[in-house]
């Protein structure tokens, strides 16, 4: 089975297409087709359909080409990382981040790795922790940069740490509940949970670190976006960064609630996977994420 039959069969699922995808191969029409039965009669299995509009896969074909997607990847990271081993800095790094390293560490981190690794395409996706790690294993990312809990196994990720942060209670702006002073007092609203599931959500942690019942789910989401715009829009309760919380663009909309009990810290850092080896690019990007930890430091002291 050679890769460039795999790239033929990819090419013809995405394109939709047998004329297309010779094209983008770079092979006349019939030669394309006959690499793809080539490959069919390998497998014994048919790998496409072929319709009035084009070419679409069956469910083997459907296989392979994910397969073939993933190969291709990985190939092309290898080379990747051969080229900068050499001293040949180009090539993608993708970076999940949760969304208090994109407003505080990434604008400055790109700008500066930018100048310096300028044939390093970079790609950023903002998510919350769970979504991180899901992207992290499957190798959709690189580099996750977010919340480290004190629970995480060290088998399957290696974390280094950037900078710490406490959640605090937030409300809308106008909000009766901007004036409670403890957190039982806000017991019987509803909360807004951030993650996959209730369990792990921040706010059980903060009421349970201070020996209280979990508070009820008003909304569980995965996005900050979606967080600020239910507690700035409506009856809610959340936890949010202290330095997005006092952002401008946030302090518009919602107000903290100055409750006795201390806020949940957080410790924000560099998630990679253990197991797969760390290019150049990687530990450049880690070295410019510290820098513009520093930058931030020194701009809010």
């Amino acid at each position: 089975m050679k890769l460039s039959t795999l790239q033929a069969l990819a090419a013809a699922i995405e394109e939709g297409s047998m004329r297309g995808a010779a094209k983008r191969v770079g092979v006349s029409q019939p030669a394309l087709t006959k690499m793809i039965r080539e490959l069919e009669i390998e497998l014994a299995a048919p790998l496409l359909v072929r319709t009035s509009q084009g070419v679409v896969p069956t469910a083997q074909g459907q296989v392979m080409f994910e397969h073939a997607l993933k190969i291709t990847k990985e190939l092309s990271i290898a080379t990747d990382q051969v080229r900068q081993l050499s001293g040949d800095m180009r090539g993608e790094l993708n970076i999940g981040a949760v969304p208090l390293a994109v407003l505080l560490l990434l604008p400055e981190t790109i700008r500066t790795f930018g100048q310096a690794f300028p044939n390093i395409k970079l790609r950023v996706s903002e998510e919350l922790y769970i979504a991180q790690l899901q992207r992290l294993r499957s190798g959709q990312v690189d580099i996750a940069v977010g919340g480290i809990p004190e629970d995480m196994s060290s088998g399957e990720f290696v974390t280094e740490k950037l900078m710490d942060t406490t959640m605090v209670v937030v409300v809308r702006q106008g909000s009766p509940r901007a004036k409670a002073k403890s957190l039982s007092a806000l017991a019987d609203a509803k909360w807004v949970y951030t993650g996959a599931s209730t369990e792990s959500g921040y706010a059980k942690q903060l009421f349970e670190s201070h020996g209280l019942k979990a508070p009820p789910v008003g909304a569980v989401v995965n996005s900050t976006l979606a967080l600020l715009s239910l507690v700035g829009a409506g009856d809610y309760v959340g936890l949010l960064p202290i330095q997005i919380a006092t952002h401008p663009l946030a302090a518009q909309f919602i107000s903290i609630v100055p409750v006795a009990e201390t806020g949940l810290p957080l410790t924000v850092g560099v998630i990679i996977r253990s197991h797969s080896v760390v290019s150049p690019a990687i530990r450049h990007f880690i070295a410019h994420l510290h820098r513009a930890v520093h930058q931030v430091a020194t701009t809010t002291n």
